[in-house]
């Protein structure tokens, strides 16, 4: 028991004492804060807190990409009737599925970030599993839509025979919506709490797998593109498995104690609905954050058709795209690592923590723009040739890289701001901030460049994304640093139910004040107490 003066002029006479009691049966405790969460270090030591988290999903993002690659070569070697409708099935399950479970998951992101932060473990695991029930009901209507694709495809005019290829290759893919339905949710839950290396090790196990699967179901059995669907399905499954023997073997998802725990958790009927009702906006918001962007390169993919010279330019397209992609990886990582750690000192309640995470990780988002486009330029002339010898795609890609390297300068801070602003918990801003981003500015600009007046086209293309990347980070940029960090932190506290997460605060009276300035106590007679789930 700890004993506290109430801040009289004259505390050795002061007989206002508050008494620090510790219940009887507090609410558990986080068993390993990492370290990354003191709160001294300053910027250097913040600069290594981020990379270290940074680093693991970087690692697993690159091995998640090859396992893409991988699946790509197998789709290849069928013929180009297989690779034609395979990519197609792709780019439509990423439009219509794969974008919409992912900005969903997002949701949850802030919510474990900060609970962790302020040592919720009740309200970190209510909101996985609240977040796999989402995504599972959101998962219902994707299905039927993807089991309508061939109507779809054909509709819209696509050539049957690939429409049928593609709709093969997307029916087989069905069980994957329920896998990422559980995969997002579990990455974020361990990302929260500063475990990321498990994801690494288990995409590099189920990468290790993912060769031999293909090779039984597509050579073996000779399922041909069904069975490139199903080793995606399979590996998937696999990470899935590896990722759930970890939790389940670490402990990270054990009860507390007996039921009486439950005490300190928000219980009753009134409470659970206003937590649903704070993930469900915050998941509707981080979607459309993420499929307002996600959709924008589709739609550049689709404005390629109509250029001078369509067939380059959508195949120059296709290797920019894998390009941008591979490079995503580096900037998306930091952005879940800086959403992570502000979140964390929110929960914390630690506002000027927050604030420092927040600059060092646009620091961290600029160097790395920097990086990204050195990388794009000096590339430009031999990248395009790993993946095709056409005169017309080289030149074309030649062209472009070095645009797409100055679209990274305002991506990787962005992208660094927009996980500043999920860990704060306003997906809606960044929301707004693509749509004007995006939407207000890039798409006429690159319309305009393409097209007319300017006629640049492909160039144009990615002249309009360099206009909508640079716009956006300094949007990002603005909305950042006017954020008010002690109304963050409250609003945390609202989030985590921390208006209920004290101590346990015991005001004592003993006899009257023996000094002139505590005539009139600000607390006479009373108890204030406050329960202490942390």
């Amino acid at each position: 028991m700890a004993i506290l003066h109430c801040g009289c002029a004259e505390a050795t006479q002061c007989h206002h004492q508050l008494l620090i009691l510790t219940p009887e049966r507090s609410c558990p405790k986080l068993r390993d804060r990492p370290r990354t969460a003191a709160v001294g270090g300053g910027v250097l030591g913040e600069v290594a807190s981020i990379l270290c988290l940074t680093g693991p999903m970087v690692g697993a993002g690159i091995l998640l990409y090859l396992r893409s690659l991988v699946s790509m070569v197998f789709l290849g070697r069928l013929g180009q009737l297989p690779l034609a409708g395979g990519s197609l099935a792709l780019g439509f399950a990423n439009i219509t599925g794969y974008s919409v479970l992912s900005g969903l998951a997002g949701g949850m992101d802030p919510v474990c970030g900060q609970a962790f932060g302020a040592g919720r473990t009740d309200l970190l695991r209510a909101a996985l599993r609240r977040t796999v029930v989402l995504l599972l009901a959101a998962s219902v209507p994707v299905s039927v839509l993807w089991v309508a694709m061939h109507r779809v495809l054909v509709a819209t005019g696509q050539d049957p025979d690939i429409a049928a290829t593609a709709y093969a290759y997307i029916l087989f893919s069905l069980p994957d919506l329920v896998l990422q339905c559980f995969l997002h949710p579990l990455r974020i839950y361990l990302r929260a709490q500063s475990v990321t290396l498990p994801l690494t090790y288990a995409a590099a196990a189920a990468l290790m797998l993912h060769v031999p699967i293909n090779l039984f179901l597509v050579d073996t059995l000779g399922l041909g593109i069904r069975g490139v669907a199903l080793g995606a399905v399979c590996t998937n499954f696999n990470c899935l498995l590896f990722l759930l023997a970890y939790v389940c073997l670490s402990g990270m998802y054990g009860h507390d104690g007996d039921g009486k725990a439950k005490a300190c958790a928000a219980t009753d009927e009134e409470d659970g609905v206003k937590e649903w009702w704070s993930l469900v906006k915050l998941s509707v918001h981080s979607c459309m954050s993420v499929c307002l962007e996600w959709w924008w390169y589709e739609i550049m993919v689709l404005l390629c058709g109509v250029l001078a010279d369509p067939k380059a330019a959508v195949a120059a397209m296709g290797v920019l795209i894998q390009t941008t992609s591979l490079i995503y990886i580096f900037p998306h990582s930091l952005g879940c690592a800086v959403s992570t750690r502000v979140g964390n000192e929110l929960g914390a309640g630690r506002p000027e923590r927050a604030r420092l995470v927040a600059r060092v990780g646009l620091g961290l988002g600029a160097a790395l723009g920097l990086v990204a486009f050195a990388f794009a330029v000096s590339v430009r002339a031999a990248w395009a040739r790993m993946f095709t010898t056409d005169d017309a795609i080289l030149k074309l890609a030649a062209a472009a890289l070095p645009l797409l390297g100055a679209a990274e300068l305002g991506n990787c801070p962005q992208t660094a701001g927009c996980g500043v602003l999920r860990g704060s918990a306003r997906p809606e801003k960044a929301a707004r901030i693509n749509v004007c981003a995006f939407y207000g500015v890039g798409m006429p600009v690159a319309l305009a460049l393409a097209f007319w007046p300017v006629r640049l086209d492909f160039r144009g293309m990615w002249g309009g994304m360099l206009a909508a990347q640079l716009v956006c980070a300094s949007l990002m940029l603005r909305a950042v640093l006017a954020t008010d960090w002690t109304e963050q932190t409250e609003r945390a506290r609202e989030l985590t139910g921390g208006s209920d997460s004290y101590g346990v605060v015991v005001v004592v009276d003993d006899d009257k004040p023996k000094h002139p300035k505590t005539a009139k106590p600000q607390v006479d007679n009373t108890l204030l107490m406050v329960i202490d789930c942390v």
